[in-house]
């Protein structure tokens, strides 16, 4: 009966995930530097809106270093990349400094963005069931419209993955 109860929470989780084609939901929050950052600031300029769990934690630090280490080549297409999780601005700037990560990071604590963009819900790591981020990838246009979501990230690859699909 709970891993049915749980199956049915994981679809209804990701069925809230934004689809392609919608319109990005507006958000405002604080970077690493205690910036405000919102995705009208980026009006006419494509961008690859990144969810992820938690700064400094194995999966999240090879996505994060995978984009830094592709940024140029991604900067060359016209992308924008944002990273957003739960964590703080003082989090994100150790992660920012550790990593020397050349991107915002906007602090999500009370999970408005999160939530807006429906990558809150049940996961399952090492047996362990919680609510937690879901790792997403948006691919809004210059038009505040979603072109993509890439929900299987791959974190090694996942400059590649937005390359490919906006090329």
């Amino acid at each position: 009966m709970r891993k049915q109860y749980l199956k049915i929470r994981q679809k209804k989780s990701m069925d809230s995930i934004l689809q392609a084609g919608k319109k990005a939901p507006a958000f405002k929050g604080k970077d690493q530097d205690g910036a405000t950052v919102s995705l009208a600031d980026f009006k006419g300029k494509k961008v690859a809106l990144f969810f992820y769990p938690k700064d400094n934690t194995p999966g999240c630090t090879a996505q994060a270093c995978d984009l830094r280490d592709n940024i140029a080549a991604l900067q060359k297409e016209g992308i924008v990349v944002i990273g957003i999780s739960a964590d703080d601005e003082k989090s994100h700037k150790k992660f920012e400094t550790k990593h020397q990560l050349p991107f915002k990071l906007v602090a999500d604590v009370d999970r408005k963005i999160i939530e807006a963009y429906g990558v809150w819900g049940p996961k399952k790591f090492m047996g362990r069931e919680f609510d937690g981020i879901h790792r997403t990838t948006f691919l809004i246009n210059e038009k505040g419209l979603i072109d993509h979501v890439i929900t299987k990230v791959k974190t090694k690859e996942h400059a590649s993955q937005i390359l490919t699909l906006w090329k």
